[in-house]
């Protein structure tokens, strides 16, 4: 049966629709709540500002007063979104409508998305953002668009890390002033492999490091400027409103947040050992250096893909975090899409190993969680254990699908700009 653009979008409100009155029905009827906690707290957070007081007077409310406010349309209509923004990415990039559809269902229909999506989580608005981030660049936006949604992924921390690649896309051989920057289309992609031309991301950490002395260009310092400009201007309002309780909650908390809570991360059995005493700036450090030395390598090796260099980041930032838990999922599913109509896995088998490996490793992780939060039993080892097998099953999936994905840079350098270039160089 053929499925157009418009029976996927249908279909799959339908389904969140229906999700979100079986959860009405669990909720009440079930041990295990499908609604997520983080939904009742941005509810009473919301319900608070509607009544004129501070969001921080609701328990556990730990983020911008910006969730606040988009709180109410986050059950289906920003997940709609982030399909929409897919396929307009993937057809900037010339990706055939069958092969659009096919990367947004897996967006769509994906089990994480719309289960974490429908129970009450925010992750969708962000996910939203960060798409109409990588649209906006692609389609050679001025940049006071792209500092704009920029600014407002404060609604979450991680998008953080995507700071490096953007400055880096934001290239004077990629974006002219008052032009369209000249966009690599999946067609031409697929005529280089076939000719044997494979395009190695390596040879752009080289390029980068002889060219440092020009990274300080007009449109990376604009962006960081106004960037900045507006981070600080929405701080400045919030803590008008909210005083230090917003700055202590919003953001203070969570550069020394320590969860003692079980979860998917392999530090929380030590955290649990020991949350009741201050850790060392050497501990923090020994869980700190392995993630920010992989997302350098990372950032370097595939920076000029962007969509690309954003899913490893984002697989390897939640792998060694601090806490994972499964919302954080879904910020690497969002991208996923993006990257089908460049990979080379075969489906059947190999796509069909890291998806069994990689629930496998989860389902095992949640076996023992179950076991400790509703059966009372101690199993804090065996779910330690469970958390190291994740995180190599991260590891392993990752690794599966970067030596599968050829390798596109989403700008191809305008000829008149790489003349220049060579001569400088010479």
């Amino acid at each position: 049966m053929r499925c157009d653009f418009n029976s996927l979008v249908i279909f799959s409100v339908v389904l969140r629709i229906v999700l979100i009155i079986y959860g009405e029905w669990q909720d009440t009827h079930m041990e295990v709540r499908y609604t997520d906690v983080d939904y009742l707290v941005f509810s009473g957070a919301s319900s608070l500002m509607a009544s004129g007081l501070s969001p921080y007077k609701r328990s556990t409310y730990r983020y911008s007063p910006l969730l606040a406010f988009l709180l109410l349309p986050n059950s289906f209509i920003h997940h709609i979104l982030v399909g929409l923004f897919i396929r307009n990415i993937l057809k900037l990039r010339g990706v055939p409508e069958n092969l659009c559809l096919i990367s947004m269902g897996a967006w769509l229909f994906n089990p994480f998305t719309f289960t974490i999506g429908t129970r009450g989580n925010c992750e969708p608005i962000v996910c939203a953002i960060v798409l109409w981030i990588i649209i906006c660049i692609m389609n050679g936006a001025r940049c006071y668009k792209q500092h704009f949604g920029t600014v407002l992924m404060s609604t979450s921390e991680y998008p953080i890390i995507y700071a490096l690649p953007l400055v880096l896309v934001l290239n004077p051989r990629n974006i002219q002033a008052g032009s369209k920057p000249f966009l690599q289309t999946w067609g031409a992609t697929q005529q280089k492999s076939s000719q044997g031309s494979n395009c190695k991301g390596g040879s752009f950490l080289f390029n980068s490091l002889l060219r440092l002395r020009n990274l300080l260009t007009r449109e990376r310092i604009l962006f960081g400027l106004l960037s900045a400009s507006v981070f600080f201007f929405w701080t400045w309002l919030f803590f008008y409103l909210y005083q230090w309780e917003f700055l202590n909650e919003a953001l203070l908390y969570h550069l020394t947040r320590t969860d003692p809570r079980h979860n998917f991360s392999i530090y929380f059995y030590h955290i649990y050992l020991h949350h009741e005493r201050e850790f060392s700036i050497l501990e923090k450090l020994v869980s700190f250096l392995p993630q920010l030395t992989v997302q350098l390598v990372l950032i370097f090796r595939y920076a000029q893909d962007l969509p690309f260099c954003l899913f490893v980041q984002t697989v390897a930032f939640v792998a060694f975090n601090k806490v994972v838990t499964a919302q954080y999922f879904v910020w690497f599913f969002c991208l996923l899409p993006l990257l089908l109509p460049w990979s080379n896995m075969n489906l059947r088998w190999e796509g069909l190993s890291c998806i069994l490996i990689w629930m496998g490793a989860q389902l095992h992780w949640l076996m023992w969680g179950y076991m400790l939060e509703f059966k009372g039993k101690n199993v804090f080892v065996q779910l330690w254990v469970a958390g190291l097998l994740f995180l190599a099953a991260n590891t392993w999936v990752l690794i599966k699908i970067m030596f599968r994905h050829k390798f596109s840079p989403i700008f191809i350098a305008s000829r008149k700009t790489s003349v220049k270039s060579a001569r400088k160089l010479q």
